[in-house]
């Protein structure tokens, strides 16, 4: 998988100075363009589209302290309209205009190129299974937070804390499939991964569509399409340890494993030890088997 994800790399390469079609990049990748990009996100830690920016100023701000060529014809060169634009993303990048930047010679920011290789840790297994699961629903509290990489999401427990313990154990009451109890459930997300972007965040339970319609006032309904579903298990520091298993689902088993990312929402059951420092935790995310 990873060998395939170079050579996508190396095809934004060859078209720094054209236009890069993702879905192109997937195909070289063999894997879906929603996977490619959700995988870029995890192994590089910024969007597709943002290291094809960078790259691209990179080697722009190159050329512009060559000074073989006018500022207009590179800006047009690496996809600007107008020499405004490529100025604004050039300041943006560098800290510097490109004018200034070729009248002082000033030192410039570099986006390295990406290559990826798989590191075998080979002390510690990840726990996990693959299931199939017949359609079922989330019902449960919904809210609009932004993406958090590392560390506590306040807006999440923000909205936690303003939810009524009596409202959350009558709808715990409705949970009847996997996994059980309250649960974390985040969906649409943008493609990109990147810090900052929104989400929606329920938290609800899994339910039957029939269960759903006993759902305490001023919940939401979110119906879930039958499917795939690979489940990991960890336990640990929160929120320390859900993160670390993030990370290591798209560094180490996505690229050890026959499967992808596919669009659906993602589940996060936790059970905090006594003390509340630690917790058990079981993440579900939709994936497909890779073709061939």
């Amino acid at each position: 998988m990873l060998e395939r994800v170079n050579q996508a790399m190396e095809h934004i390469e060859g078209r720094l100075d054209r236009p890069v079609d993702v879905a192109e990049l997937a195909r070289i990748a063999a894997t879906s363009e929603y996977h490619l990009r959700r995988m870029f996100s995890a192994l590089a830690g910024m969007p597709l589209s943002e290291y094809i920016r960078r790259r691209r100023l990179t080697v722009a701000g190159s050329e512009v302290l060559a000074g073989r060529e006018s500022l207009l014809d590179i800006a047009v060169r690496y996809g600007y309209g107008s020499g405004e634009a490529f100025a604004r993303a050039f300041r943006a990048m560098h800290g510097v205009g490109p004018g200034e930047a070729r009248r002082t010679g000033t030192a410039l920011v570099s986006q390295p190129r990406l290559s990826f290789r798989l590191t075998v840790e080979g002390n510690s297994s990840m726990r996990y299974r693959v299931v199939e699961r017949p359609n079922f629903t989330v019902v449960g509290f919904k809210a609009r937070v932004p993406l958090v990489h590392s560390g506590p999401n306040q807006a999440i427990i923000d909205f936690i804390r303003g939810l009524e313990r009596p409202v959350l154990r009558q709808l715990e009451k409705l949970a009847g499939q996997e996994p059980r109890g309250i649960v974390a459930v985040c969906d649409d997300l943008d493609p990109s991964r990147a810090e900052g972007t929104e989400l929606d965040y329920y938290q609800g339970v899994v339910a039957s569509a029939a269960a759903a319609a006993a759902a305490p006032e001023g919940t939401a309904v979110l119906p879930v399409p039958a499917g795939t579903w690979a489940v990991f298990t960890t336990s640990g520091p929160a929120p320390e340890a859900i993160q670390v298993l993030w990370r290591d689902v798209f560094t180490q088993w996505f690229p050890s494993n026959p499967y992808r990312g596919r669009p659906g929402p993602e589940i996060l059951r936790t059970s905090p030890f006594t003390d509340h420092t630690e917790m058990e935790a079981e993440l579900w995310l939709p994936v497909e088997r890779e073709e061939g």
